[in-house]
């Protein structure tokens, strides 16, 4: 009997006899369904809807790959798809094998070969190789009768699990050669050793179908396929006492529809907005993919690296955006849907970093989110930047990140900053000029770095930061902070020195981020420069907002 360890996207161990769920399937006074599928990704969706097994099409699987469904694709290609997509899920698959890809030796090595990969069952047409489409042209020519039966047998006698099922496709209707013909092959292939009967048709109605199940009156389990006559009632065949009905086909052509829809709009549009808006969400890729389980086999597998954690500076009000946040801090203001905090951690989530602790003061009771923590900075009106990251000096430990709340940025910028092995490193963005050109109502915080950016690929050269200051000349800027940096855990407690130091003194209260980078500086850290070149922005007032919604 087929026994399947659950595979790895499962995450667990169980055993499933893929095998015998299709045998329940067939000899069910049920009427059972199957979804087509032609990928590990496919056949994953059809399980996750919640279908009982899968039908591996020929049509799908040749039309994946890129050819015609005329035996184009050899039978160790059509293997290979069908080994991912019996590793992605625990339901049986049904194979199409057109017409057992040559005689009954070529057939009965693909019997042996399906049952090592966990496939449930195997289904071949009465037709020569190489096959033509059923849907394609008119009289078809029909195998040798004997030959076929001759095919089962080898099949059967092949098996190496007694529930593996073998189903004989009847095309003598769609060949024209009408049910009497249709009748005489079934029972032949009955005798012959076929666990079941598929009778197809490409008939607009049901009729030859369903003249077919009450002639043939149970003598062995029935598969149809109902594409062509689509609109017969499903009922109907129930009453018929169909075992197993196929949708064949459909995965495919709603792929081929929406894939056409979105090359066109991004061909005409030139950006993305509209594909982000209708496609799955890159989130859903992981998930499908069984990334969650990857990560539980990474902590149980691999040495564990220190969590990041991230401290968010969101205690301000944004005056400039006025009315928006009367009842509000700038870090909630809905960005097409979600406050702009959410966006953000969002974006801290994705890349792996979940301890967060942001930082409030304006409006402190709405600021929520699942996950993070918040700390108040009572003297948010008077004090700024550093001693609202005094507050969240705990938070300070290991491998740290500081970010502005009212900040937005594409992934890459993110994980270019977490793969960079500094004690200390900020992002700059040396298109700065560009930026305020957009805007010229923000204070920008202008760096001075000891290397220019260089879009040179080959240049290797490590920039520094030297300076951070909103009034630099022109001449020495070499691009602008914005807002994001990452402090190693020897880094963290170089910035907590700092703020101790600063404490001290009596600057903490009213210090900015850009005065305590200096002051780091003047002690002898020597911050390294992540250069991007824009995919960011900052939200300060509204003509921002507006952009923030279009990014």
């Amino acid at each position: 009997m087929s026994e399947n360890v659950l595979t790895f996207p499962k995450g667990s161990v169980g055993v499933v006899q893929k095998t015998s769920r299709f045998r329940d399937m067939l000899t069910s006074p049920e009427t059972s369904f199957i979804m087509e599928a032609h990928n590990g990704l496919s056949a994953k969706i059809v399980e996750e809807t919640g279908f009982e097994g899968v039908w591996a099409s020929g049509l799908s699987v040749s039309t994946a790959l890129g050819v015609r469904d005329s035996n184009e694709a050899s039978w160790t290609q059509v293997l290979e798809v069908l080994e991912f997509m019996a590793d992605a899920t625990t339901v049986p698959i049904l194979v199409d094998a057109d017409t057992g890809y040559g005689n009954f030796n070529n057939f009965r090595r693909l019997v042996h070969k399906l049952i090592q990969r966990d496939i449930a069952a195997v289904c071949i047409e009465d037709k020569l190789f190489p096959k033509t489409n059923s849907f394609l042209g008119e009289n078809q020519p029909l195998a040798d009768i004997d030959e076929f039966c001759g095919k089962i047998k080898a099949g059967k006698d092949a098996q190496t699990d007694d529930d593996f099922s073998v189903v004989a496709r009847v095309e003598a209707l769609i060949a024209g050669w009408g049910l009497n013909e249709a009748l005489r092959r079934a029972e032949a292939y009955h005798q012959a050793g076929a666990d079941a009967i598929l009778i197809h048709s490409k008939e607009s109605v049901a009729d030859e179908i369903l003249a077919f199940t009450k002639e043939w009156a149970n003598r062995s389990p029935v598969v149809i396929v109902p594409t062509k006559y689509y609109a017969t009632p499903t009922q109907h065949f129930r009453d018929a006492g169909v075992n197993l009905i196929i949708w064949a086909n459909h995965n495919l052509r709603a792929a081929i529809t929406a894939m056409r829809e979105t090359s066109r709009q991004i061909f005409e549009n030139q950006n993305l907005i509209w594909a982000e808006e209708n496609v799955a969400r890159l989130g859903d890729v992981f998930v499908i993919a069984g990334n969650d389980e990857l990560a539980d086999a990474e902590d149980r597998y691999l040495a564990k690296r220190a969590e990041t954690n991230a401290v968010v500076l969101a205690a301000s009000r944004g005056r400039q955006l006025e009315d928006l946040t009367e009842d509000r801090p700038k870090c909630m203001v809905d960005v097409r849907g979600k406050p702009l905090l959410h966006r953000l951690v969002g974006s801290f989530n994705d890349a792996g970093v979940r301890e967060l602790t942001v930082v409030t003061g304006y409006k402190a009771d709405t600021v929520e989110f699942p996950g993070i923590k918040t700390v108040k900075n009572t003297e948010y009106e008077t004090s700024g930047e550093v001693a609202s990251l005094a507050c969240a000096s705990h938070s300070l430990k290991g491998e740290s990140l500081v970010s502005y709340g009212d900040i937005m940025f594409r992934s890459h910028v993110l994980n270019q900053l977490l793969d960079c092995n500094a004690d200390i490193a900020v992002v700059v963005d040396a298109n700065w000029q560009e930026e305020r050109s957009v805007t010229t109502k923000r204070t920008v915080d202008l760096v001075q770095c000891s290397h220019p950016y260089s879009a040179d690929y080959f240049d290797e050269a490590l920039a520094e930061l030297t300076r951070i200051d909103s009034s630099l000349p022109e001449s020495e800027v070499n691009g602008e902070w914005i807002g994001l940096a990452k402090f190693s855990e020897k880094g963290s407690a170089l910035l907590q020195a700092q703020i101790d130091q600063m404490r001290e003194d009596g600057s903490l209260g009213t210090a900015s981020m850009t005065d305590l980078f200096n002051r780091l500086i003047d002690d002898g850290a020597k911050p390294q420069v992540v250069y991007i070149t824009g995919h960011w922005l900052d939200v300060n007032d509204a003509f921002d907002l507006a952009r923030a919604r279009n990014f």
